[in-house]
């Protein structure tokens, strides 16, 4: 009986997991539709079966889409993570500083993410841009709406200002989870502050961490709002990204079945290697704790 009592909640959620379980079957039933048709008119259309995935594997327009879209999370991952790890280190752990500190923290990821596509787009233009003028004032020829260099570096550096704040909350929360005693432990045993960090305190964000690692993975990846607004794709194609590639290819070009078929590559591709680094880590998790 007390199990039954307990089970009541789920009466609760069920409504809310529904919800979420139609709006999202929908769209996803409706792209797949559209992969094996081919779209000739209002309501006119023909079952093409696999033909538009076989099409579009072997573009090579997808190719560097993709190449750009893992290059771009991974340049974005290898700067995000160790410095929202030293920010939620160097954050201080009582006192006013700890409310100053967090708000400041959260100011970015407040803001709408065209918002920050345009106010980059902005801060970053060579003639009225703060940042672009600075640059070019001092001789270094800076533009990013026509070097590909330059659009790349504006890029990354506007996502690890936008995400960074996140993987600092999270690894500050997992930080302040730690039991005090195994500080007075380490400091008993004459530990050094490195240490400390590797066996302490970066095996006890593990957790933390690792829901950082995957929310910045699949967010960086399915990236659109800012990189359009900031460069559109270009200069030329250098920062059209597979999203970007998709949109251009079912608004621009109105083929609704090639885009279909690679809106699911890329939710696969998405789903399969969030997978993958979710077990990874499980994995040496466990291995350490072993």
């Amino acid at each position: 009986m007390d199990k039954w009592e307990n089970n009541k909640a789920w009466f609760l959620v069920m409504p809310v997991c529904a919800f979420v379980a139609f709006s999202a079957i929908i769209p996803l039933m409706t792209v797949v539709n559209y992969s094996v048709q081919d779209i000739i008119g209002p309501g006119a259309h023909v079952f093409v079966g696999t033909d538009w995935f076989n099409k579009v594997l072997h573009d090579y327009r997808l190719h560097d889409a993709l190449w750009r879209q893992f290059l771009f999370s991974g340049l974005v991952l290898l700067i995000e993570m160790p410095l929202g790890i030293l920010i939620a280190l160097a954050m201080p752990k009582r006192g006013w500083g700890v409310p100053f500190s967090l708000v400041t923290l959260a100011l970015p990821l407040l803001i709408p993410w065209n918002t920050i596509g345009t106010i980059w787009f902005i801060f970053t233009r060579p003639d009225i841009g703060l940042f672009g003028s600075a640059i070019n004032s001092l001789g270094v020829a800076f533009d990013h709406t026509r070097r590909p260099l330059d659009a790349w570096a504006t890029l990354v550096l506007m996502e690890a200002w936008h995400w960074t704040p996140l993987v600092a909350l999270l690894a500050y929360a997992g930080l302040r989870a730690i039991p005090e005693v195994y500080y007075q432990a380490a400091k008993i045993d004459g530990a050094s502050p490195w240490a400390t960090f590797y066996y302490i305190q970066l095996p006890k964000m593990r957790g933390v961490l690792t829901i950082a690692l995957l929310l910045r993975f699949m967010d960086s990846f399915l990236i659109y709002a800012e990189p359009f607004v900031l460069t559109g794709g270009g200069p030329g194609n250098a920062t059209t990204f597979l999203s970007i590639y998709v949109v251009k290819l079912a608004l621009g070009q109105f083929d609704l079945g090639p885009a279909a078929a690679i809106s699911l590559i890329y939710f696969l591709i998405v789903l399969l290697l969030s997978f993958i680094f979710y077990q990874v880590l499980q994995r040496v998790g466990k291995g350490e704790k072993a």
